[in-house]
């Protein structure tokens, strides 16, 4: 077996002998001249990545199955997000994660690589990375929370903040109730317990064939998820013994199943900008309308929040992925593998549905049609997307008049005022928040109700947005209006008091407005992000837009593993 890692070992020159001697701290001599592959652990644990902070112990685990089947495991701690905490949005530095972990892919002395990831973006730029570098590799999720519980009833972390944060706005819920919540939410380690952003990526890896089949949705406290890391580390050998690439495993039929996957567990919407990145590393055809040709149809099949009731704990015990894809296999790609070798199909015999309540037959579905829905017209020419499995359907098709909002500072500073010319027929626009606009395209979306219709009972409103939202979070939100108005999209154009026409089953967005009178206002740019130095500027002069994956430019189609020159 040809190994990556003795490029560096192997030999008795000065360059060898320093490779060698300075990771030699308690590794004995055949881990570098027995043909023993070395496996990095690509980890993103971290303190200040609370969905992550457990991921130590998962690379422990991994670690042993790395020895166990005769490798050399190597810890190698990489950037880490954290959702909930990193400002101004986790989004700015996927593309930097990627990046960086595929540079250090790259350069380091190892053959494969195991890929630990938990928040939304940790899982997005480890699969940019690995396949861009295409070194063998798999993904061990982190796993979601248990369940917490607050004055008996079950807490769906993420979902239910907007909730109970619109009820204190609505006077509904007492501020003391609400921030009591706030210790019964995170009951344990792991990411959100929703079928958020980081519960859909982890069922978009598995459906993309790049975890262990049966891994994505189990637990993090749940010890079976160290058994799976233990097994996970054992294949990462067996991935470059067999040669078994990313690119051999994330086909257009993997990309595919994951579409399918998306719209049957009610996954979020950034798992479009996600897949359209990972796809553009590998040179995959792959493209917005993919999403609403092969997800129209599909039926939604896990009753999970936010677009239904139970939570990812619920998923697991219920059956799992594997019991939820077993109703919707022929829609699958049979010949899409996954990392084992064996396809996707094949790993899905046998798998049983144990609670019809969490997970639906195919004859009793939430929702007979539950793709993500991809949205053309005047307003969004590249495209914009909404979810109609978390929107109300009496909005799905809709027409009102716009209030338009410049900036996230202007929603605060005006949403609440009495003075707010705004009623429920309204459609709130928020622009600037794109991928160029923010920077970084954050999760504001889904915009807060104004507080003198959340006080006469209204609970949803029409809002639109080049912004994106939580996978958490819900309500008839239209996002990744591309272009994004800083990119000189007409969202720049709009102003308060146009009429705004949704139309779902159309797939239409539009704003009623001659095109002429459109195309001769002058675009609205106020409260654009201008950074001057550093990864915002890189960052604002090279992404692509949301239509394209909110990648950077330069960083489309693999680079490979190869290192030319020697470092001494």
């Amino acid at each position: 077996m040809d190994l990556r890692s003795s490029r560096w070992y192997s030999g008795n020159d000065r360059n060898s002998y320093i490779h060698r001697a300075w990771m030699r701290r308690g590794l004995p001599r055949e881990a570098f001249e027995g043909g023993k592959p070395h496996i990095a652990i690509a980890n993103t644990a971290s303190d200040l990545t609370p969905c992550n902070s457990h991921l130590n112990e998962v690379a422990q685990s991994v670690m042993n199955g790395v020895w166990e089947a005769g490798g050399v495991p190597l810890n190698l701690p990489v950037v880490s997000l954290g959702e909930t905490n990193v400002r101004p949005t986790a989004m700015l530095w996927r593309n930097l994660a990627a990046m960086a972990t595929e540079e250090m892919l790259r350069a380091n002395p190892i053959d494969g690589v195991v890929l630990l990831g938990g928040c939304d973006k940790t899982i997005p730029s480890l699969l940019m990375a690995a396949a861009s570098v295409d070194l063998p590799a798999l993904v061990v999720p982190g796993g979601p929370m248990l369940t917490g519980h607050f004055r008996g009833a079950p807490l769906g972390c993420g979902t239910d903040v907007w909730r109970l944060s619109e009820e204190v706005r609505a006077g509904t819920l007492s501020r003391e109730a609400f921030l009591r919540s706030e210790s019964s939410m995170i009951r344990s380690r792991g990411h959100c317990n929703t079928m958020g952003t980081a519960s859909t990526m982890a069922c978009m890896a598995e459906a993309l064939g790049m975890t262990l089949p049966g891994t994505a949705g189990t637990p993090a406290p749940d010890s079976r998820l160290l058994e799976l890391s233990h097994e996970s580390g054992r294949l990462a050998v067996e991935l470059v013994e067999r040669g078994r690439r990313p690119s051999q495993v994330m086909t257009r039929g993997s990309f595919l199943n994951a579409i399918v996957a998306l719209a049957a567990v009610g996954g979020s919407t950034n798992a479009v900008v996600h897949l359209l990145a990972v796809a553009g590393r590998l040179g995959v055809r792959l493209d917005l309308d993919d999403f609403d040709r092969t997800g129209s149809g599909v039926p939604l099949l896990a009753d999970l929040q936010p677009a239904g009731r139970h939570l990812m704990d619920d998923l697991f015990r219920a059956g799992g992925l594997a019991a939820l894809l077993k109703e919707v296999e022929d829609l699958l790609d049979p010949a899409a593998i996954t990392v084992t070798g064996r396809p996707l199909v094949e790993h899905l015999a046998g798998a049983e549905i144990w609670d019809e309540d969490v997970i639906r037959r195919r004859s009793n579905p939430l929702l007979p049609d539950a793709g993500i829905a991809v949205l053309r017209g005047n307003l969004a020419p590249s495209g914009a997307v909404i979810k109609p499995a978390a929107a109300s359907p009496e909005l799905l098709r809709h027409r009102g008049r716009a209030v338009v909002f410049d900036s996230v500072e202007d929603v605060h500073a005006r949403l609440d005022s009495p003075d707010l010319d705004v009623d429920e027929t309204s459609v709130l626009i928020l622009r600037g928040c794109g991928p160029k606009g923010y920077p970084g395209m954050p999760e504001v979306g889904n915009l807060p109700l104004p507080a003198k219709l959340l006080e006469k009972g209204v609970r949803d409103m029409v809002r639109i947005s080049d912004a994106r939202m939580s996978g958490t979070a819900y309500g008839t939100v239209v996002l990744h209006a591309a272009p994004e108005a800083a990119a000189g999209g007409p969202l720049a154009r709009v102003r308060t008091g146009d009429p705004i026409v949704l139309d779902v089953a159309a797939r239409r967005l539009d704003v009623d407005v001659p095109d002429a009178e459109l195309a001769a206002r002058e675009p609205v740019m106020t409260g654009h992000a201008r950074p001057v130095r550093g990864w915002e500027r890189l960052y604002v002069e090279h992404v692509t837009q949301a239509d394209r994956g909110a990648d950077l430019d330069f960083l489309l189609g693999s680079g490979g593993d190869h290192v030319g020159r020697e470092s001494h």
